[in-house]
């Protein structure tokens, strides 16, 4: 059972990367009383029951995204696991443009969405994952955009989270290249990027220094050293994270930190990331420590840094993240200049209505 202050704390990123009204998260939220499984006023009973109205109403994607909600920080029961049953079959009712992919890897298949072959040759991939509590339905909604990017895109999921069956560990970068190697001909050849949110970032950049397929990313929020290695930071991270965690690696939440304690990126392997590296981070981050956004400075000499002035995940500031992301990746690619331009114009407008409206 979790917190639910705490939750709806860290829910509002979610929901508010997934669109979400707010009128209409707060009217859940303020239902909300209890997170006991399967209970009235319960997180998980009364999202659903907000999804059951709108895909009741047509809104099938809107009814994925409280399901998702619903179902968030991650399964620990049997009204979640519907929840997240009900999110998947809602969003393969409403995609278009969308396909799904079953990977055969080394660990097991990997089921993933992905944007529908084009005609010609193979495009540049876009690989997109989230973080340990967001499921791959709360993403694949972009695929769209990344075709209209001139890409192909595919969205996966962290080991443990959502569909993902693989065990999450040290080795769980190997993930990124069994992906590549499991799309076959789409992957082969081409310059591959990522767009690695919070926990999959780390798997990023150590695989970044092995697998030089990879061309570039772009991290938001990601843990690099610190976060696993110094047990002081680690007394003190969101309670939500830490039983996260211990779900996703089969341990006690006493035992986390023990668990992950070597999963740090050596600044040798740091060295080794020589590819284009953008990062979103947030000053007054309470899961990832400041160390780690400097870690990543003094050993990628070019990485960029978008810096806002918010707690994990910059849940103020959304659609500014969202925009520098795809711009990051695009003038990485040094394609679209047209496109580019036009997202740089929204970006400079979207920080215009911000400090206007803070005056």
């Amino acid at each position: 059972m979790n917190d639910v202050a705490e939750l709806e704390q860290f829910a509002v990123l979610h929901a508010r990367s997934q669109q979400i009204p707010p009128d209409r998260c707060r009217a859940v939220l303020d239902r909300i009383d209890n997170d006991e499984d399967g209970e009235p006023g319960s997180w998980a009973v009364e999202w659903s029951s907000s999804a059951a109205e709108l895909r009741e109403a047509g809104d099938l994607l809107a009814a994925s995204r409280h399901w998702t909600m619903a179902r968030f920080p991650y399964v620990d029961g049997p009204t979640r696991q519907k929840a997240l049953d009900q999110a998947v079959a809602a969003f393969d009712a409403w995609r278009s443009g969308i396909v799904p992919l079953r990977l055969d890897t080394p660990r097991g298949e990997l089921r993933c969405w992905a944007t529908e072959p084009s005609p010609g040759p193979p495009r540049p991939l876009l690989l997109i994952m989230g973080g340990i509590v967001s499921t791959k339905e709360q993403w694949a909604p972009a695929l769209p955009l990344v075709r209209q990017m001139g890409m192909t895109g595919v969205v996966a999921e962290l080991p443990g989270v959502g569909q993902n069956t693989r065990s999450y560990d040290w080795d769980s970068w190997r993930m990124i290249p069994d992906i590549l190697d499991a799309l076959g001909e789409t992957a082969a050849g081409v310059d591959v990027y990522l767009l690695a949110l919070s926990f999959s970032g780390h798997l990023a950049l150590r695989a970044a220094a092995h697998d030089r397929r990879l061309r570039g990313m772009v991290l938001a929020g990601a843990p690099v050293h610190d976060f696993f290695t110094d047990p002081v930071w680690q007394r003190g991270i969101p309670r939500v994270t830490r039983d996260t965690l211990a779900h996703l690696t089969g341990s006690e939440p006493g035992e986390v930190a023990e668990r992950i304690s070597g999963w740090g990126l050596t600044d040798e392997e740091l060295a080794a990331v020589r590819i284009p590296v953008s990062c979103v981070v947030s000053s007054r981050d309470e899961v990832i420590p400041r160390s780690d956004v400097a870690r990543l400075i003094r050993t990628l000499p070019g990485v960029r840094v978008l810096e806002h002035d918010d707690v994990h995940g910059s849940p103020d500031h959304v659609v500014e993240s969202q925009l520098w992301s795809v711009l990051s990746v695009l003038r990485m690619r040094r394609a679209l200049p047209l496109r580019r331009a036009a997202i740089t114009g929204a970006l400079a407008m979207t920080r215009l209505r911000r400090r206007f409206g803070a005056a």
